[in-house]
This record gives C-alpha cells, sequence and structure tokens, in this order.
C-alpha cells in the first residue's frame, strides 16, 4: 500500500503533524507539500492536512480537494487556534467534505495549532468584539499542537491505515 501525507502549513505547526501522522504509517510513504502534488494517481490512502484560516478551509486546499480526490481513500487533518470541542469549529472545518466530493472519506482529526503573532495583533485591534476576544486567546496557543496533540494524531494515523 502506498501513503501520501500532503500538507499545507503556513507557520510550521500543521506540518508537525503531517510529520507525525507520517512517521506512524507502515509501508510504502511520501511527506509532500500540497504544492508539490500534481495528482494523486498512485497512491491508496491519502492524508490531506490544513489550517484553518479566516474560519474556514483556505481556498487552495478546497481545490486540490475537488480536482484530484474523486474515488479515493483519503482522510483530513486540520489545526486551528482554538481548543479542541469549540462549537464553532464545526461550522469552520465542514467545508472539506463538499470539496471532497465522491472521495471516500475515512476520518478527520483536529487540533489546536499556535495563532500566529501578527493575526493576534490584527484581531486585537479589531472593533469586532468576538475578533478581539480570539486575539485576546491567542497566548494561550503557544506551543500547540503539543505532544499529547500530536500523539493524538499518531493514533489517527494508525486507525485511518488500518481502514485500508
Amino acid at each position: 500500500m502506498k501513503t501520501l501525507v500532503t500538507y499545507l502549513s503556513q507557520t510550521g505547526q500543521t506540518k508537525k503533524v503531517a510529520e507525525a501522522i507520517y512517521g506512524e504509517l507502515t509501508g510504502e510513504k511520501e511527506l509532500k507539500s500540497i504544492s508539490e502534488v500534481k495528482n494523486l494517481e498512485g497512491y491508496d490512502l491519502v492524508f490531506v492536512g490544513f489550517p484553518i484560516l479566516q474560519f474556514d478551509v483556505p481556498p487552495v486546499v478546497k481545490t486540490f480537494l475537488s480536482a484530484n480526490t474523486k474515488d479515493k481513500n483519503i482522510a483530513i487533518f486540520m489545526t486551528h487556534a482554538v481548543p479542541e470541542g469549540f462549537e464553532a469549529i464545526h461550522s469552520w472545518t465542514g467545508s472539506y467534505e463538499k470539496a471532497a466530493v465522491g472521495a471516500n472519506i475515512l476520518g478527520a482529526f483536529d487540533c489546536q495549532g499556535e495563532l500566529a503573532q501578527p493575526i493576534i495583533d490584527m484581531l486585537l485591534k479589531s472593533d469586532d468584539p468576538q475578533m478581539k476576544a480570539f486575539g485576546e486567546m491567542g497566548p494561550s496557543t503557544k506551543g500547540q499542537p503539543d505532544q499529547s496533540r500530536l500523539q493524538k494524531a499518531k493514533e489517527f494515523a494508525k486507525k485511518i491505515q488500518a481502514k485500508v
């Protein structure tokens, strides 16, 4: 079985999760930035990872999913700046399912990542109280994903690979 772990990472946090997943996989495997992937031919399983940006799946990831995942076994992993279980996260992360129409989605994993300082600064200057509140949460994201979250990503990788 040949597996690809591909990801979009702006600050390196999603890449950490990708590397944790990759490290747990057995068999033939590759780890590539999403920009390096031309198509998914030859892969039996593909993990696709990305950060949540502006409360949604990044457009480049939606395009990648819609263009490449039909009839493919895929698993999704995401990082975001809020704690897992945050109520609004499902509305932010759910659009990957629409983009990956026709794919066999085997599972999804999400975990808190570190909010970049320029984003924190921008949010703190916002006139919107909700945006300001997100900015105030920024310092609590420092160092995320931590080792416990990376361990959960590894367990996710094993669980998904066992399904194929």
